[in-house]
């Protein structure tokens, strides 16, 4: 059986790339363990947060799906970080996983182009370093020139609960055993990372009046510009907060002995930023309690999730830690946590397309590619679809900087840095994040999509809307002046901002700290017809002028040192200066610019000025006329 595409995994990653390769024409085949599955919510029933909801935002600016899926089935939608810059704010939505599961498998069966079989594959086939197929464990060979990996935690996943170890990708579902044989076999470097879930309650079980109700947003705004945003009125359930208390971590150190993270029995290296539970308390036993999260997973809100509760301890130590807890006193658990190892592919093996650089036309997205998230593995699946899909086609790849999405950072962090835990997206992360907004991911990526095709007339003709009156609104702000005359020093007061004292141009008044949408209104009447997302533009673009500029100054200066081409056949260790370790880094990847360099971890400033001057001379040399 012939395909175009094959993608191994029905999760947020294969789910993208699939969509992706489908809708762009070519013809796709999903391979997944379990059909209903396709779509899964495997841990906490939420998508988004800090730096996440950017990736969601992307996603969905380049055409992707996740953004729609989690505004028609999202359960509560809050703004993280309101008080701080739009820079660092994250949309995050509570979402109905069941419903959420049910939508997402209904748009790939209902997809053109898009066929779905439940086989496990064992085995990439290949022929002269080519992907040409797969081998599935029903002996079924179906043979396409890209595959696309999205395995999740499938591959050699291992469950563990206390002693009890069992070989599974999710509780209750088959793992990828051979797999990981198969890709071992192509040369592919292979590690083991580790995550885990927590335990969920009856709620019934639960007593809310003993915890902190956390409600969502009064004015919600959705994940999706694709979402009509003044007329988005979600059906919101509220969350509650509780702690752990000391008689918890009493509970927790006591059974030391008895954790899978402390024994040796887990080998695999767990998530640094999202640390199960007896990690916390090991790791800051000087805190007295943790926050605890309790969120409805589902509309009908049977079952909660207890965020900030992943543990692999036994069911009898998670009973007795959970009924310690302010509010749990009672609970019933119906689903207990667990802890799953998995395979990973060394990331490093990458290029920046997601293709691996020893199997042309193989793939790999998600946490195969060591990260943890479902927006991260969502954000690599529809990279890895568009480009499986211009390779066929010849085209260019795309490959988007680090200055112009937070894809481009995640993705250029884990083919330039590799990864020795599970990765997990931050704005920390980004030097650009001030450019690189929630709020301006259609500005930026949008043309991307409208190009490719994933991105329909309506939406791009909005955008082009949105940065037609942006243009404007800027303008006029920039060449528009306040006089300290009373009236506009009686305005001023009225609208409850300080008087001038000097000709001023609107944009330093909108500058001010406190100057929000309802004041610019009334300070620029001409912008008052335009879309509320221009006018949500304006506000910020002309609050933050100068740190914009700054940074795209910044960016310029990047440019100029990403053309800044590295000869393919240079030898680094004839560079005088250079460090044995760099020279190592250097001739193991290869970079093809000084930018591509500068990312490699270990590679220092230091360095980098070298190998510019040598460049440099190196050019001069060449360039020089013969005797």
């Amino acid at each position: 059986m012939k395909y175009d595409i094959i993608v191994v995994g029905g999760g947020h990653a294969g789910i993208e790339a699939a969509l992706a390769s489908a809708r762009l024409g070519k013809k796709t085949l999903l391979v997944t363990i379990l059909a209903e599955q396709i779509g899964a919510v495997s841990c906490n029933p939420a998508i988004g947060g800090l730096a996440k909801g950017h990736l969601v935002k992307e996603i969905d600016a380049l055409g992707g799906w996740m953004g729609v899926a989690t505004d028609i089935n999202g359960i509560q939608f809050r703004i993280l970080n309101q008080s701080k810059g739009p820079a660092v704010q994250g949309s995050r939505a509570q979402i109905d996983m069941d419903r959420y599961k049910i939508y997402m498998r209904n748009i790939v069966l209902n997809s053109e182009n898009l066929d779905v079989t439940q086989e496990i594959a064992q085995s990439i086939v290949t022929d002269k370093n080519r992907a040409t197929g797969i081998i599935t464990h029903l002996k079924n060979h179906y043979h396409a020139n890209k595959i696309i990996l999205t395995t999740g935690t499938f591959l050699k996943g291992l469950i563990h609960i206390g002693e009890l170890k069992q070989e599974a990708g999710r509780f209750g579902e088959f793992p990828a055993k051979e797999l990981s044989s198969s890709l071992k076999s192509l040369g592919l470097r292979l590690g083991r990372l580790k995550t885990g879930t927590c335990a969920r309650i009856d709620a019934k079980s639960i007593d809310f009046s003993k915890m902190d109700k956390q409600a969502g947003d009064e004015k919600p705004i959705p994940f999706s510009f694709r979402t009509d945003k003044e007329n988005f009125n979600p059906y919101q359930l509220p969350c509650y907060i509780t702690y752990t208390n000391e008689k918890t971590h009493e509970i927790i150190e006591s059974n030391f002995h008895r954790a899978p993270l402390f024994t040796g029995q887990i080998e695999g290296t767990g998530p640094r930023y999202c640390p199960s539970i007896e990690d916390k308390i090991n790791r800051f036993r000087e805190k007295s309690r943790h926050h605890l999260f309790v969120e409805p997973q589902t509309k009908e809100a049977t079952e909660y999730y207890i965020n900030g509760l992943t543990t692999s301890l036994p069911p009898d130590v998670q009973l007795s830690m959970i009924h310690s807890i302010e509010g749990l006193g009672n609970a019933k658990i119906v689903r207990f946590g667990y802890a799953i190892e998995y395979d990973f592919i060394d990331p490093t093996e990458l290029t920046h397309t997601l293709e691996t650089k020893k199997i042309t036309g193989l793939y790999c997205a998600g946490q195969i590619n060591g990260t943890t998230g479902y927006e991260e593995a969502a954000a690599q699946g529809l990279i890895a679809g568009i480009n499986a899909v211009l390779s066929l086609d010849e085209k260019e790849p795309f490959i988007l900087r680090r200055d112009e999405a937070y894809i481009g950072v995640l993705i250029d962090d884990l083919v330039t840095k590799g990864t020795k835990e599970p990765y997990r997206m931050f704005t920390s992360r980004a030097e650009y994040r001030l450019l690189l907004r929630e709020d301006n991911a259609d500005l930026r990526l949008s043309q991307y999509g409208y190009k490719f095709g994933l991105v329909d007339e309506k939406m791009h003709q909005k955008v082009l809307k949105k940065q037609d009156e942006l243009k404007k609104g800027l303008t006029y702000l920039e060449k528009n002046f306040l006089t300290p005359s009373k009236e506009n020093i009686a305005f001023l007061n009225e609208i409850g901002e300080e008087k001038i004292t000097d000709k001023v141009s609107l944009q330093k008044i909108v500058a001010r700290k406190d100057f929000d949408l309802n004041k610019l209104e009334k300070l620029a009447p001409y912008i008052k017809p335009f879309m509320l997302e221009s006018k949500e533009q304006i506000l910020i673009e002309a609050k933050y002028k100068n740190y914009i500029s700054k940074q795209k100054e910044q960016i310029e200066k990047m440019k100029e040192m990403l053309n800044v081409k590295i000869p393919q056949d240079m030898d680094f260790g004839s560079i005088s200066g250079l460090s044995n370790e760099v020279v190592e880094k250097l001739k193991k990847f290869n970079p093809p610019t000084l930018f591509s360099a500068s990312q490699i971890s270990g590679i220092t400033p230091a360095a980098i000025d070298i190998l510019q001057i040598y460049i440099k001379i190196n050019k001069k040399d060449r360039e020089r006329p013969k005797k």
